[in-house]
């Protein structure tokens, strides 16, 4: 067996609605057995936003238009919901995959619940958009409740915090079956966000940025390779400005200076780099890259994509 990556899957390699989505995660399925036909040994975390925007606007229409029949599902529960249908497709894809290769590995996808800091800064600063567009008068009713809302050409929508995740609760499981050789699907979506509270643990109403989980999940496993996979062949520097730059490789140093001087994108790039620098620096011998889906093979083998070194 090879080297052990966690592989970061971006909504571009699962599409935005029921049939791309299919169609997504047979092109993902073979990029990832590409992975496991060269004997790296993987562990798989995804992106969940228009999948997670789609169960939220599903269940608040539901409540809105039959209120005695259906309450609203807090985001936690929906983020729940997309970790399951997410890897139901994939890890079905994936094992057909294997399967047609004579590859025997069982595929398993774990609801995984990760624990945040009820007093991270995050929760005054909202920055994620999620859900259906509502009107001023549904607006002033979720502010009233304490929630956050913006206001967008298309009506007005609620705007979720998204704070660091701490702990993985489910880790020694995930470690257990990776360790027994299955591929595991685990921390979709950054994971369910939730607090502590004695001996239960309560949901959060946010959104965590899934890159800061895989690189919280990586280091958990002391994995070898941090895979962030985006529609880009490589990182760029200063995107859709006159200076747009692609890079290859970056020293530790390099990558933090790029993050001191903002020119990253807040939504995108900016936290891929983040997580890989916090990756990459929490102990020797690793390595973080970003590269897209069709090219996973050849940027773990350093032929593409762009390498965070120490």
């Amino acid at each position: 067996m090879k080297e052990k990556i966690v592989i970061a899957l971006g909504r571009s390699a699962l599409g935005d609605d029921f049939p791309k989505q299919q169609a997504g995660v047979a092109v993902s399925a073979r990029a990832i057995a590409d992975l496991i036909e060269a004997r790296y040994h993987v562990i798989i975390t995804h992106s969940n936003g228009p999948q997670v925007g789609m169960i939220h606007t599903a269940m608040t229409e539901l409540n809105h238009n039959h209120p005695d029949l259906y309450s609203p599902a807090p985001m936690s529960v929906c983020t729940a919901l997309s970790q399951g249908y997410i890897g139901y497709d994939l890890q079905n894809a994936l094992r057909t995959e294997l399967l047609n290769r004579g590859i025997f590995k069982t595929v398993v996808t774990l609801i995984t619940q990760v624990r945040v800091d009820p007093f991270d800064p995050a929760f005054s600063h909202p920055v994620k958009t999620l859900g259906r567009y509502m009107s001023e008068e549904d607006a002033q009713a979720e502010e009233a409740k304490g929630n956050y809302v913006i206001k967008e050409e298309q009506g007005y929508q609620r705007i979720y915090c998204s704070p660091k995740p701490l702990e993985i609760y489910e880790i020694d499981a995930i470690r257990t079956l990776e360790e027994a050789g299955q591929v595991v699907i685990a921390c979709g979506g950054g994971g369910i966000p939730v607090l502590e509270q004695g001996t239960r643990l309560k949901g959060a109403s946010a959104v965590i940025e899934k890159d800061f989980t895989a690189a919280r999940l990586a280091d958990q496993l002391d994995a070898d390779v941090l895979l962030l996979l985006t529609s880009g062949r490589k990182l760029a520097i200063g995107y859709g400005t006159p200076q747009e730059t692609y890079v290859d490789e970056l020293s530790l140093q390099e990558a933090q200076k790029y993050l001191d001087e903002g020119r990253l994108s807040a939504a995108t790039t900016q936290p891929k780099l983040e997580a890989a620098v916090n990756f990459v620096a929490a102990a020797p011998g690793r390595r973080a890259i970003i590269s897209c889906l069709d090219e996973a093979l050849d940027a773990v083998n350093g032929k593409a994509g762009t390498v965070i070194h120490p």
